[in-house]
């Protein structure tokens, strides 16, 4: 049995949380924290239990199944076909990844344009070949990812975050800010759904495949002690995902001097020359560079593999070409475009994998190919595909109809549905024992 010491274990959660941290994850908490001012920690708390916890029970439940498919298989052969292929896709070449392009730019390189060149579609066309080219190289050998990731980029991007923080601690931002919209009436849950737009808890049934080959290319082959080391590496990142979570969110809370920003972009480049004057711009555009390439590294690195695995007519590096220019072409549409799509189909998908993790972590008492993840995986897609129309196609008409569900209004009317699915489920299960326990009876030979 071969055990990995604690520094090989740091270096898959340094890893494991590079992969993780994205543009994202830099741009939704002091956003959070500026519009939750007092309710801060409220908000933040919920925020944490879906962009934190929820990735983390996602390493956990890939872990235990195996994989993705195996996961997926759990609910019927043609799910296990078609949702991994549709997250695979969203966090990838559709969403994801061209997101992480296109936010390098606007953060990390439009600022120090002129106004011309920064809003012009050539400049963002030869940024992204540049971006995209790292990315594919990289990704080229996913097996050096754990040195590049936990030795290189990892702790840099914590040392400038703590930098951050340091010198906020010797310049305050200014006093916390009064709570706004929903932060005012329901930060944790408000909290919890910002959580969502991380992308984190897909992101997880993602990169378990990369986690468990890194492990296996460190000699680990034993299914119990590939799970271990993988839950740990979860655990890991994890801790690190709410120690700048919580700061980023009180840098946004002491903001409230700083204005309203459209956006937590926005929002981190005022407090940035706030806090180092025109330098801070620079700081922060490394800072999102670094973070966007090691998230679409990840991905593209994820992504690969698995289409490899799974259509083996083409070659791991065939498919990290391809991902790279769609990612690239996407990314070409612009920053706003992406998120106004990426927002409804989130909603959409996010559910189904939050019911799949929820119930692979429940497997001591719901069996593999129970009736219950068909159940609850068939109600909860119905609800996320009406609802996706409803905002989409129908401008919301439906909310009279669909506000009935509780929760819906806070944006998580899939709740009730899933747990009636689910106990549905269960009776059925139940009914099948019976059934099959009268009939054995019945025909067993009288003694």
């Amino acid at each position: 049995m071969i055990n990995l010491s604690k520094k090989e274990m740091l270096l898959v959660s340094f890893m494991l949380f590079s992969m993780f941290f994205g543009a994202g994850n830099l741009i939704f908490p002091p956003y959070l924290g500026q519009e939750a001012g007092s309710l801060v920690w409220l908000s933040i708390t919920g925020f944490v239990l879906s962009a934190v916890g929820l990735p983390i029970l996602g390493v956990i439940a890939i872990a235990k199944a195996g994989s993705f498919y195996q996961l997926a298989s759990r609910v019927h052969p043609s799910f296990a076909l078609i949702f991994p292929i549709l997250i695979y896709v969203s966090i990838g070449p559709a969403l994801a990844i061209p997101r992480a392009g296109s936010l390098a730019y606007e953060m990390g390189m439009a600022p120090f344009l002129p106004a011309k060149a920064a809003d012009s579609t050539w400049s963002l066309f030869l940024y992204t070949i540049v971006f995209f080219g790292i990315v594919f190289w990289f990704s080229l050998t996913p097996s050096k990812l754990i040195d590049r990731f936990g030795k290189i980029l990892t702790p840099t991007l914590l040392t400038m975050i703590a930098l951050i923080y340091v010198k906020s601690l010797f310049t305050p931002l200014g006093p916390t800010g009064v709570p706004a919209g929903k932060y005012a009436t329901n930060p944790v849950v408000q909290g919890f759904l910002d959580g969502y737009l991380t992308m984190d808890a897909l992101a997880a049934l993602v990169f378990g495949i990369v986690i468990a080959n890194t492990l296996r290319s460190k000699g680990i082959e034993d299914k119990k002690q590939l799970s271990a080391n993988m839950i740990k590496a979860g655990i890991g990142a994890g801790m690190l995902l709410t120690f700048i979570y919580v700061i980023l969110g009180l840098l946004g809370s002491s903001g409230a001097s700083l204005g309203r920003p459209e956006n937590g972009g926005l929002l981190l480049t005022a407090i940035m020359r706030q806090l180092f004057g025109t330098s801070g711009t620079l700081i922060l555009g490394v800072i999102f560079t670094v973070a966007c390439l090691c998230v679409s590294i990840g991905l593209v690195t994820s992504c690969s593999q698995y289409f490899h695995g799974r259509f083996k007519g083409l070659s791991y590096r065939g498919w990290a070409i391809i991902l790279c220019v769609l990612s690239m072409g996407v990314a070409n549409l612009g920053l706003s475009e992406i998120l106004s799509v990426s927002v409804p189909i989130l909603g959409a998908i996010y559910p189904i994998a939050i019911v799949l993790i929820l119930l692979a972590l429940l497997e001591r008492w719901i069996l593999a190919h129970s009736s219950v993840y068909m159940a609850t995986v068939a109600v909860v897609t119905v609800f996320g595909v009406v609802d996706l129309m409803n905002l989409t196609f129908f401008n919301q008409s439906w909310n009279d109809i669909l506000g009935v569900l509780p929760f819906y209004k806070e944006g998580a009317g899939w709740i009730m549905p899933a747990i009636f699915a689910g106990f549905v489920g269960v009776l059925f299960d139940f009914r099948k024992r019976t059934d099959r326990t009268g009939t054995e009876t019945k025909t067993s030979p009288s003694k």
